[in-house]
C-alpha cells in the first residue's frame, strides 16, 4: 500500500518537536491538516505534552516519546513506538540539534562527541530504523534540518558545520540509495532563526569555554556577543522555516534542497561560486572579530 498523497491522512514523526521549528511545525500541521498523526519527539516530555495538546485543539492526533538522540536505545525505540501506535510512518523530519560554537583549538573532545551525536548519528540511527518500514509501504519522505552553515563553514561554528557538512553528505547519499524504494530525501537549510539557537550557544559557550578573557581569541569572544543583534533583522520565524518544510512534504517530487533564509540563494552562491576562498575568508573573518584577534596579537607581540 502505497502512502496517501494527502498530508491529513499521514503519520509525520518530527524530532526536536518541543520547542522553535520542531513545535512550530507541528502546530501549523495540525492547523492546516486536521486527522494529520503526529509523533512528536524530544528530550522534555513535559513541553511535549504542551505542543501535542495545542495540535490536539486542531484536530491532529498526537503521539509524544521522550527522546534523547545521544541514547540509540532511545532512538530505536521511538522508531518502535511510532509504528506501534500509528502502523506506519509515512513522512521523517529530523530537527532536532543544536549548535556547538567555539574555537576549534579550544573545544574538548566531549563537546565534539556530543555535536555529532545528537546532529549526526541519532538522526541516521532513526532513519535506518524507519526505512525498512517505509520500504514496506511504497515509499515515504525523509526531510533532513540542515543550515546554510551546512554549505559554507566559518568561524566559530566548525564543530556545528562540520556536523551539518556530514548531514548534507548522508541526505545526498540516502537519495540515491532509497530513490528505487520510492523514499524521497531532502535537506532544509535556513539561515538565522528567532528561535532559542542563541541562547543555548551561550549556555554552551559558557560551559565549554568559562575564561574565554583568558584566551588568545578574547576579542572575538568578546565579539560573539553582538552576534545575535547583527542577524536579526534578516532571521526568520520558526512558522516561515516550517513552511518550506511543508513545502517539501506536500510535493510529489521535493527538490534535494531548500533554502530557507532571506537571500540565501544568493548569500551560497557568492560564498562558493564567486568570490574567492580568500575573499570569503577575510569576510568571515571580520564578521566573527578574527581581524581584533590578529590586532592584539600582534600588538602583544610588538
Amino acid at each position: 500500500m502505497s502512502p496517501s498523497s494527502n498530508l491529513a491522512e499521514q503519520v509525520i514523526l518530527i524530532t526536536g518537536a518541543s520547542t522553535g521549528i520542531g513545535a512550530a511545525l507541528a502546530q501549523v500541521l495540525a492547523q492546516q491538516y486536521p486527522g494529520i498523526r503526529l509523533v512528536l519527539a524530544a528530550r522534555s516530555l513535559e513541553k511535549l505534552d504542551a505542543v501535542a495538546t495545542l495540535c490536539h485543539k486542531s484536530g491532529a492526533e498526537t503521539l509524544t516519546v521522550a527522546t534523547d538522540l545521544t541514547q540509540l536505545d532511545q532512538v530505536h525505540a521511538l522508531a518502535k513506538e511510532a509504528l506501534n501506535h500509528f502502523g506506519q510512518v509515512d513522512a521523517l523530519v529530523n530537527n532536532a540539534g543544536y549548535g556547538q560554537m567555539g574555537v576549534l583549538e579550544l573545544v574538548p573532545p566531549e563537546a565534539a562527541r556530543r555535536q555529532f551525536e545528537v546532529n549526526v548519528l541519532g538522526p541516521l540511527t532513526l532513519i535506518q530504523s524507519l526505512i525498512p518500514a517505509m520500504r514496506d509501504r511504497g515509499g515515504g519522505k525523509i526531510i533532513n534540518i540542515s543550515s546554510i552553515g551546512g554549505r559554507t563553514a566559518f568561524p566559530f561554528g566548525g564543530l556545528y558545520s562540520a556536523s551539518k557538512f556530514a548531514l548534507e553528505a548522508l541526505s545526498d547519499t540516502l537519495r540515491m540509495e532509497l530513490q528505487p524504494f520510492n523514499i524521497q530525501v531532502s535537506v532544509i537549510e535556513p539561515g538565522p532563526v528567532s528561535t532559542n539557537f542563541f541562547e543555548v550557544v551561550r549556555q554552551e559557550i559558557t560551559k565549554i569555554f568559562p575564561n574565554p578573557e583568558t584566551t588568545p581569541y578574547r576579542a572575538a569572544f568578546q565579539k560573539m556577543e553582538t552576534l545575535e543583534q547583527q542577524t536579526n533583522a534578516n532571521a526568520w520565524t520558526s512558522e516561515q522555516v516550517a513552511g518550506v518544510i511543508i513545502k517539501a512534504l506536500n510535493t510529489s517530487r521535493p527538490q534535494p534542497r531548500y533554502v530557507a533564509a532571506t537571500g540565501g540563494r544568493f548569500l551560497l552562491f557568492f560564498l562558493t561560486k564567486v568570490l574567492s576562498t580568500r575573499t570569503v575568508d577575510r569576510f568571515w573573518q571580520r564578521f566573527y572579530g578574527l581581524d581584533l584577534v590578529a590586532e592584539e596579537w600582534r600588538r602583544s607581540h610588538q
